[in-house]
This record gives C-alpha cells, sequence and structure tokens, in this order.
C-alpha cells in the first residue's frame, strides 16, 4: 500500500498537467410533450436529416416489479410481446418491419422493458400500428402454447447465458450477496429456472394486465415526423384503456454489516474475484461520481487499474469496474481475472490498495480529465443516432419525467474532480460494506490456463 501511494504521488508531481481542454455540452434538441387522456405521455422530436422515423415505447416494469416466485416475467414477455396480438399474427411484427427494410427489437432490465423501430418515415403508421395493437390487444391472443414456446425459448436463454457459461451465475450469486430476501434487485432480470418452469397462463396475464397499460408507458417519436403526427397517435393509441395505477416498488437503503465473502467452484480456468458496493441511485449527482471514477480505474488501457495491475505488476489478466444505472439504488463493482501463477488474496489486496489511495485524495487531475472526456465522447456519439436519442428522451421521460436531460446528461460530469471522486471511495467504497466473490476453478476443469 505505502509503494503504491508513493507511486501514485510520484506520477502526479512528474505530471503537473496533461492540459486537457474543457469541454462543454452545447447540444440541443426539441422536444415536444403531450399526454394522451389514458395517461400515455408521448415525446416528439422532430428531425428531418434523414427520411427516417423512430418509434420509442418505454414501459415502467422490469425484473424489479416481479415478485420472489415469480421472477423472469418481465424478461418472458419481452419475447412473448413479438408473438403476435389480435390484429398481427406470430411473427407478424418483425415481418412486417423487415418488410419495409426498417429495423426493430427490443429489450429488458432492472427498472423498464422498451420496444423500438426505425422505418422510412412513410412508413410510420405502420410501426404505430403494431405497437398499439400489442398493447391493447395482447391478451386475447395469448394461448398457453404460445407461453410454452416462449417459456423454453428463455429456458433455453438462460442455459446459454447463465447456466452453461464460465462465471455466468456470478452476478447473480453477486446480487443475492448485496440484497436481502425480497428486494427488487436480489433476483436476476432473466429469472431463475424454477420461476420460469412452473409459470402458469393466469400469472403472467396478470402481470401484463398490471403493467403494460399506456399510463405506464412513454412513447417517443423521433426524425421526420408529418405535422400531423399527435393526430396519427391519437389515432393508435387513444382509444386504449388506461390499466390499473402501478404501485412502484419502495425500499429502505441497504447497508452491509460488515464484509460479506463467498468462494464458490465453477468450471473455469482461472480464478475471477468480484468486489460490490450498495452505491446511489441513478440520476443522483452522487451516482455519476462514482460512474466518472469506474472510468478513471479501468476505463480503457491507460486507465489507473489496467497500468498498474495489468501491464506493469502483472497480476491480472483483465480488470473492470462499472456502475449500474439502476433507478432504486446503484451498484459500484470491481471485477478482475486473476493472472496464472497469482495468489488471488493478492490481486484483491491490490485492488483494495487502490481503492484507499482515492479515498485518501491521492489522484491526478489528468486522469480524471481523461476518463471524462472518454465519457463525454461516448454520450455525445450516442446522441448522434436517430435511435438512441429517441431512447434517452423516453429513458429520461420514464425515470425522471424530463425529456430534455437527455440532451444534457454529459454536462452532469462537468464539475466533477479528484475530490468528489475522492469523497464517493470515502464515503461508499468502505470494506466492512462491501460483497466478495471469488469464483475458483473446480477440481474437475481442466485444460491450459495461460
Amino acid at each position: 500500500m505505502a509503494e503504491l501511494e508513493r507511486k501514485s504521488r510520484q506520477q502526479i508531481q512528474e505530471d503537473p498537467g496533461d492540459s486537457f481542454p474543457e469541454m462543454t455540452a452545447p447540444l440541443h434538441f426539441d422536444v415536444q410533450r403531450h399526454r394522451l387522456a389514458n395517461g400515455l405521455r408521448v415525446n416528439l422530436h422532430h428531425d428531418d436529416r434523414l427520411p427516417l422515423a423512430s418509434v420509442n415505447l418505454w414501459y415502467h416494469v422490469g425484473s424489479k416489479n416481479e415478485r420472489p416466485g415469480q421472477t423472469g416475467f418481465a424478461h418472458l414477455f419481452e419475447h412473448l410481446l413479438f408473438q403476435g396480438s389480435q390484429h398481427v399474427d406470430t411473427n407478424g411484427h418483425f415481418r412486417y418491419i423487415q418488410q419495409v427494410g426498417g429495423l426493430v427489437n427490443g429489450s429488458t432490465w432492472y427498472d423498464r422493458t422498451n420496444y423500438y423501430e426505425t422505418v422510412p418515415s412513410h412508413h410510420l403508421d405502420r410501426a404505430l400500428w403494431l405497437e398499439s395493437d400489442r398493447m391493447g390487444f395482447l391478451l386475447p391472443t395469448m394461448t398457453q402454447q404460445k407461453l410454452d414456446t416462449q417459456r423454453e425459448v428463455v429456458i433455453n436463454e438462460r442455459r446459454q447465458r447463465v447456466d452453461n457459461q464460465p462465471y455466468g451465475a456470478a452476478w447473480e450469486r453477486l446480487s443475492e450477496m448485496l440484497f436481502p430476501e425480497g428486494h427488487p434487485y436480489r433476483w436476476p432480470v432473466i429469472g431463475y429456472m424454477e420461476d420460469l418452469e412452473v409459470a402458469r397462463l393466469d400469472m403472467v396475464s396478470d402481470f401484463f394486465s398490471r403493467f403494460y397499460g399506456p399510463n405506464n408507458a412513454v412513447l417517443t417519436l423521433a426524425g421526420d415526423l408529418p405535422e400531423n403526427v399527435m393526430d396519427r397517435v391519437e389515432a393508435w393509441f387513444g382509444d386504449l384503456p388506461a390499466g390499473p395505477p402501478v404501485e412502484r416498488p419502495h425500499v429502505e437503503p441497504v447497508v452491509l454489516d460488515g464484509p460479506k465473502r463467498q468462494v464458490v467452484e465453477d468450471d473455469v480456468q482461472l480464478t475471477k474475484i468480484y468486489l460490490a458496493w450498495h452505491g446511489p441511485p441513478y440520476g443522483r449527482p452522487e451516482w455519476y461520481a462514482g460512474d466518472l471514477l469506474a472510468a478513471v480505474l479501468a476505463g480503457g488501457k491507460s486507465s489507473v487499474l489496467r497500468e498498474d495491475l495489468i501491464y506493469r505488476r502483472r497480476l491480472a489478466k483483465d480488470v473492470s469496474c462499472q456502475m449500474l444505472p439502476t433507478e432504486l439504488c446503484g451498484t459500484f463493482a470491481l471485477v478482475a481475472t486473476v493472472r496464472p501463477g497469482v495468489d488471488p488474496a493478492q490481486l484483491e489486496s491490490a485492488l483494495m490498495d487502490h481503492l484507499s489511495v482515492v479515498a485518501g485524495g491521492v489522484m491526478a487531475q489528468a486522469q480524471v480529465d481523461r476518463a471524462r472526456n472518454k465519457l463525454l465522447t461516448y454520450h455525445y456519439d450516442e446522441l448522434e443516432t436517430l435511435g438512441s436519442r429517441a431512447d434517452a428522451i423516453s429513458q429520461f421521460t420514464t425515470f425522471f419525467d424530463d425529456p430534455e436531460a437527455a440532451a444534457h446528461e454529459p454536462e452532469r460530469y462537468l464539475p466533477l474532480g479528484p475530490e468528489e471522486l475522492s469523497g464517493f471511495a470515502r464515503e461508499r467504497l468502505q470494506e466492512q460494506r462491501m460483497a466478495v466473490l471469488w469464483v475458483v476453478p473446480a477440481e474437475t476443469a481442466t485444460g491450459d490456463t495461460e
């Protein structure tokens, strides 16, 4: 630790400053806001530079809205919503969009489920019809056969991504260590196998009825939109009935009383170390400090941890760091794979030494500037594409009822410096508040470990 701290101070003294030009956030785009009588929030963002229209629909429901014993339903519906509705045949959604050269997909997260299409702008009605039909007319065509088919698809997906994947169950185990029984972030987005296997048609139909109404959704249209676009939205969505009021999960802040540790065996060749802490909810100023700190530590080849642990001391094969953008509370996680011949305890100690250095205020301004510039570049690059811009508008409307904030999120990083990042580390990344998971090679693991 002392050697590492001396080296960090020396580096700062020898590098009095690569100067990084201050980046500002001049980006601005207009968003027109509307709300239908049934509660559907609608955002319009006009951009006629290309003859394209992006339709982006967010439902404010994810795995956190599930309950123990009924996990995986939100992700299951990501699949079921592409299996036809009252006026659209099975797999018709993909076919109708692809026939006109459009792009279509969906995704599920802890806090939301989203669906999106980008089509030639003169085919906007086609995308609106498809989204409105599955919002309002999915249940009449929901059958046991569809449920059984898609459940098997999800079960196979879980087998491939989790159960039969090296380190695949590590994040599940880590979440179970961080969050107590019943906490909405304790179970995985994809769900537990035993819950998926017993899911019944009445269970999933009830889940859809509670969460997939227009009053729990945000529709964003971006691109080359016609002048009468709200008339088109009203025609397709206006007569859909609102669903029941949605009760938002509320949890008390979770604080670990002493570190939690587990060692699990897996059919892997190298030990992987996971360190995790509770963080602030996404959107809080402190969350952005944690996100920027993650970029300083492991965001690129020149980042602090990669430069020291991979290239200089050669303790790790790889290292990553992230701050999860989750709504109720965040998770700050460090993950590193131990290099062959290295004691895992040595690598864990080195990781903790770096966090102690950060908490002690030893951090170069140039390191922070470099990491911030990378984050800003990423954010601005994302907002250049029509689909990503629509998605960001839906996101900020869903979580904060502030669509215009999508253009200004990069500004949240500008006032942050070494002091704020050190404060985050001192307050949040304490040893007595962390969960530590080692995934180690099982005795049956074979193969070259180099």
